[in-house]
């Protein structure tokens, strides 16, 4: 049944058949393969169970906080703060391209919709310096991984709800990785600037120029402040943090920057159900599939198979790793993290693993398959703003990609990285 399922699953993703679907039928054809037709009422059930968590509430919250903070044109400001701090080094606005991505990550914690942003301002901008295109867009779609791992992060949120993970818990161990991953781009740029030629523009920024820049940055900086410092302080929950930064986004963009009117909301509204609705429908097609596997008792084959391997924790994290940078260059990370998350989370527990550490191992992993050709998201939207083919893109992102994975091993076989400021926090 087990060989049914993933044989069906990966012929209709061939066919380029949506996730979604995908799942779904992969389900009922299981059910029809094991004369299990009687069940069939049961279906609609499971189909609204995968989604009736109050927690998931908080994403098309911070999906709607995000968009409206991206049609308010924060990123001016944002990339005059980076560039002040960092854009008279050489290579100055590639590295401008990653502290914009670390800034951006904490409002939006979308990985896409930062690139977009970014890619249309920032690409054209370093050609007009003097960088390659293509150096310029892998730099952009590199640094935008960065986004989903330093909360708020829409993954972390569904990881959370669907493996019963503390959401606030998760925000707090992602803050280091994430960070750890910007420093990683930037210290590869540095150390390359020389060879790669790139170019070195202005000089270092007065206080006075610092302290202009921060002004006019610090409104759309202080969302990830409220949202970090209300959860953390247990001011209050992950959802209703999400509820807050739709108020606060909405207060800037109506009444303090006026570019907001009430003529955008519709089309603002209508992003937010498209985003929200594309994951939701994956987390209920996943939630027929997962039962159907339960009751086959397939997660539990599957962990005696990987402990069958090897029982010690770490190669257990090796094993885990290699198998989310294949599936992730073929999947959808949303559904790497559904089908398999519910499977490899319980043999972690079973290990000893910190539950807050096992998480965002997965989430950084998983956010590689938006950089890692052919199915990476954030390549093909690079690629359309850029004019890049994938081709090229893929040859040139590859350092940048070889840096994050050596992030993800320090993350991996560190934990304190990722568990230290949760326990601080009374997390762990």
């Amino acid at each position: 049944m087990t060989w049914f399922m993933l044989g069906a699953f990966f012929v209709l993703m061939l066919l380029g058949t949506p996730v979604a679907f995908a799942l779904a039928v992969t389900a009922v054809l299981t059910m029809v393969q094991m004369d299990m037709l009687s069940m069939l009422r049961i279906v609609p059930m499971k189909f609204y169970s995968g989604i009736d968590l109050f927690s998931l509430m908080a994403m098309p919250f911070f999906i709607l906080a995000g968009d409206i903070m991206n049609r308010i044109r924060i990123t001016d400001r944002l990339v005059d703060l980076a560039n002040v701090l960092v854009g008279w080094l050489r290579g100055g606005l590639a590295h401008v391209n990653i502290v914009v991505s670390v800034f951006f990550a904490g409002l939006t914690g979308a990985a896409v919709a930062d690139t977009a942003a970014l890619a249309k301002m920032l690409i054209p901008a370093m050609e007009r310096q003097g960088y390659r295109r293509p150096f310029a867009a892998a730099v952009t779609a590199a640094s935008s991984i960065i986004g989903p791992i330093i909360p708020p992060s829409i993954i972390m949120v569904i990881y959370g709800s669907l493996m019963n993970v503390s959401i606030a818990g998760l925000f707090a161990a992602g803050v280091v990785p994430g960070l750890l991953v910007g420093v990683g781009l930037m210290v590869y740029i540095a150390v390359s600037a020389k060879r790669l030629d790139l170019p070195k523009v202005g000089r270092p920024a007065s206080t006075a120029e610092v302290g202009r820049a921060l002004k006019r940055a610090l409104l759309p900086l202080m969302m990830p402040v409220i949202i970090l410092g209300g959860i953390l302080g247990g001011v209050f929950t992950p959802t209703e943090a999400a509820a807050v930064a739709v108020v606060f986004a909405l207060f800037v963009g109506f009444f303090v920057y006026r570019n907001l009117s009430l003529s955008d909301m519709p089309a603002v509204l209508t992003d937010m159900v498209r985003a929200s609705g594309s994951v939701f429908i994956i987390l209920s097609a996943a939630a027929i599939l997962g039962w159907l596997l339960a009751m086959e008792q397939v997660p539990q084959a599957i962990g005696e198979g990987l402990l069958g391997i090897s029982e010690n924790p770490l190669v257990f994290l090796l094993i885990v790793n290699v198998l989310l940078l294949v599936i992730g260059m073929f999947m959808d990370m949303t559904a790497v993290l559904i089908i398999l998350g519910p499977i490899l989370h319980p043999i972690a527990m079973d290990l000893g693993i910190d539950p807050l550490h096992f998480g965002i191992v997965m989430i950084v992993n998983i956010n590689l398959a938006l950089m890692t050709p052919p199915l990476g998201a954030c390549l093909f939207v690079t690629c359309t703003v850029s004019k890049v083919s994938l081709e090229v893109l893929s040859r040139e992102i590859l350092p940048f990609l070889l840096v994050v994975i050596g992030v993800l091993g320090l993350v991996t076989y560190v934990p304190a990285l990722s568990t230290t400021l949760p326990r601080l926090l009374g997390f762990g």
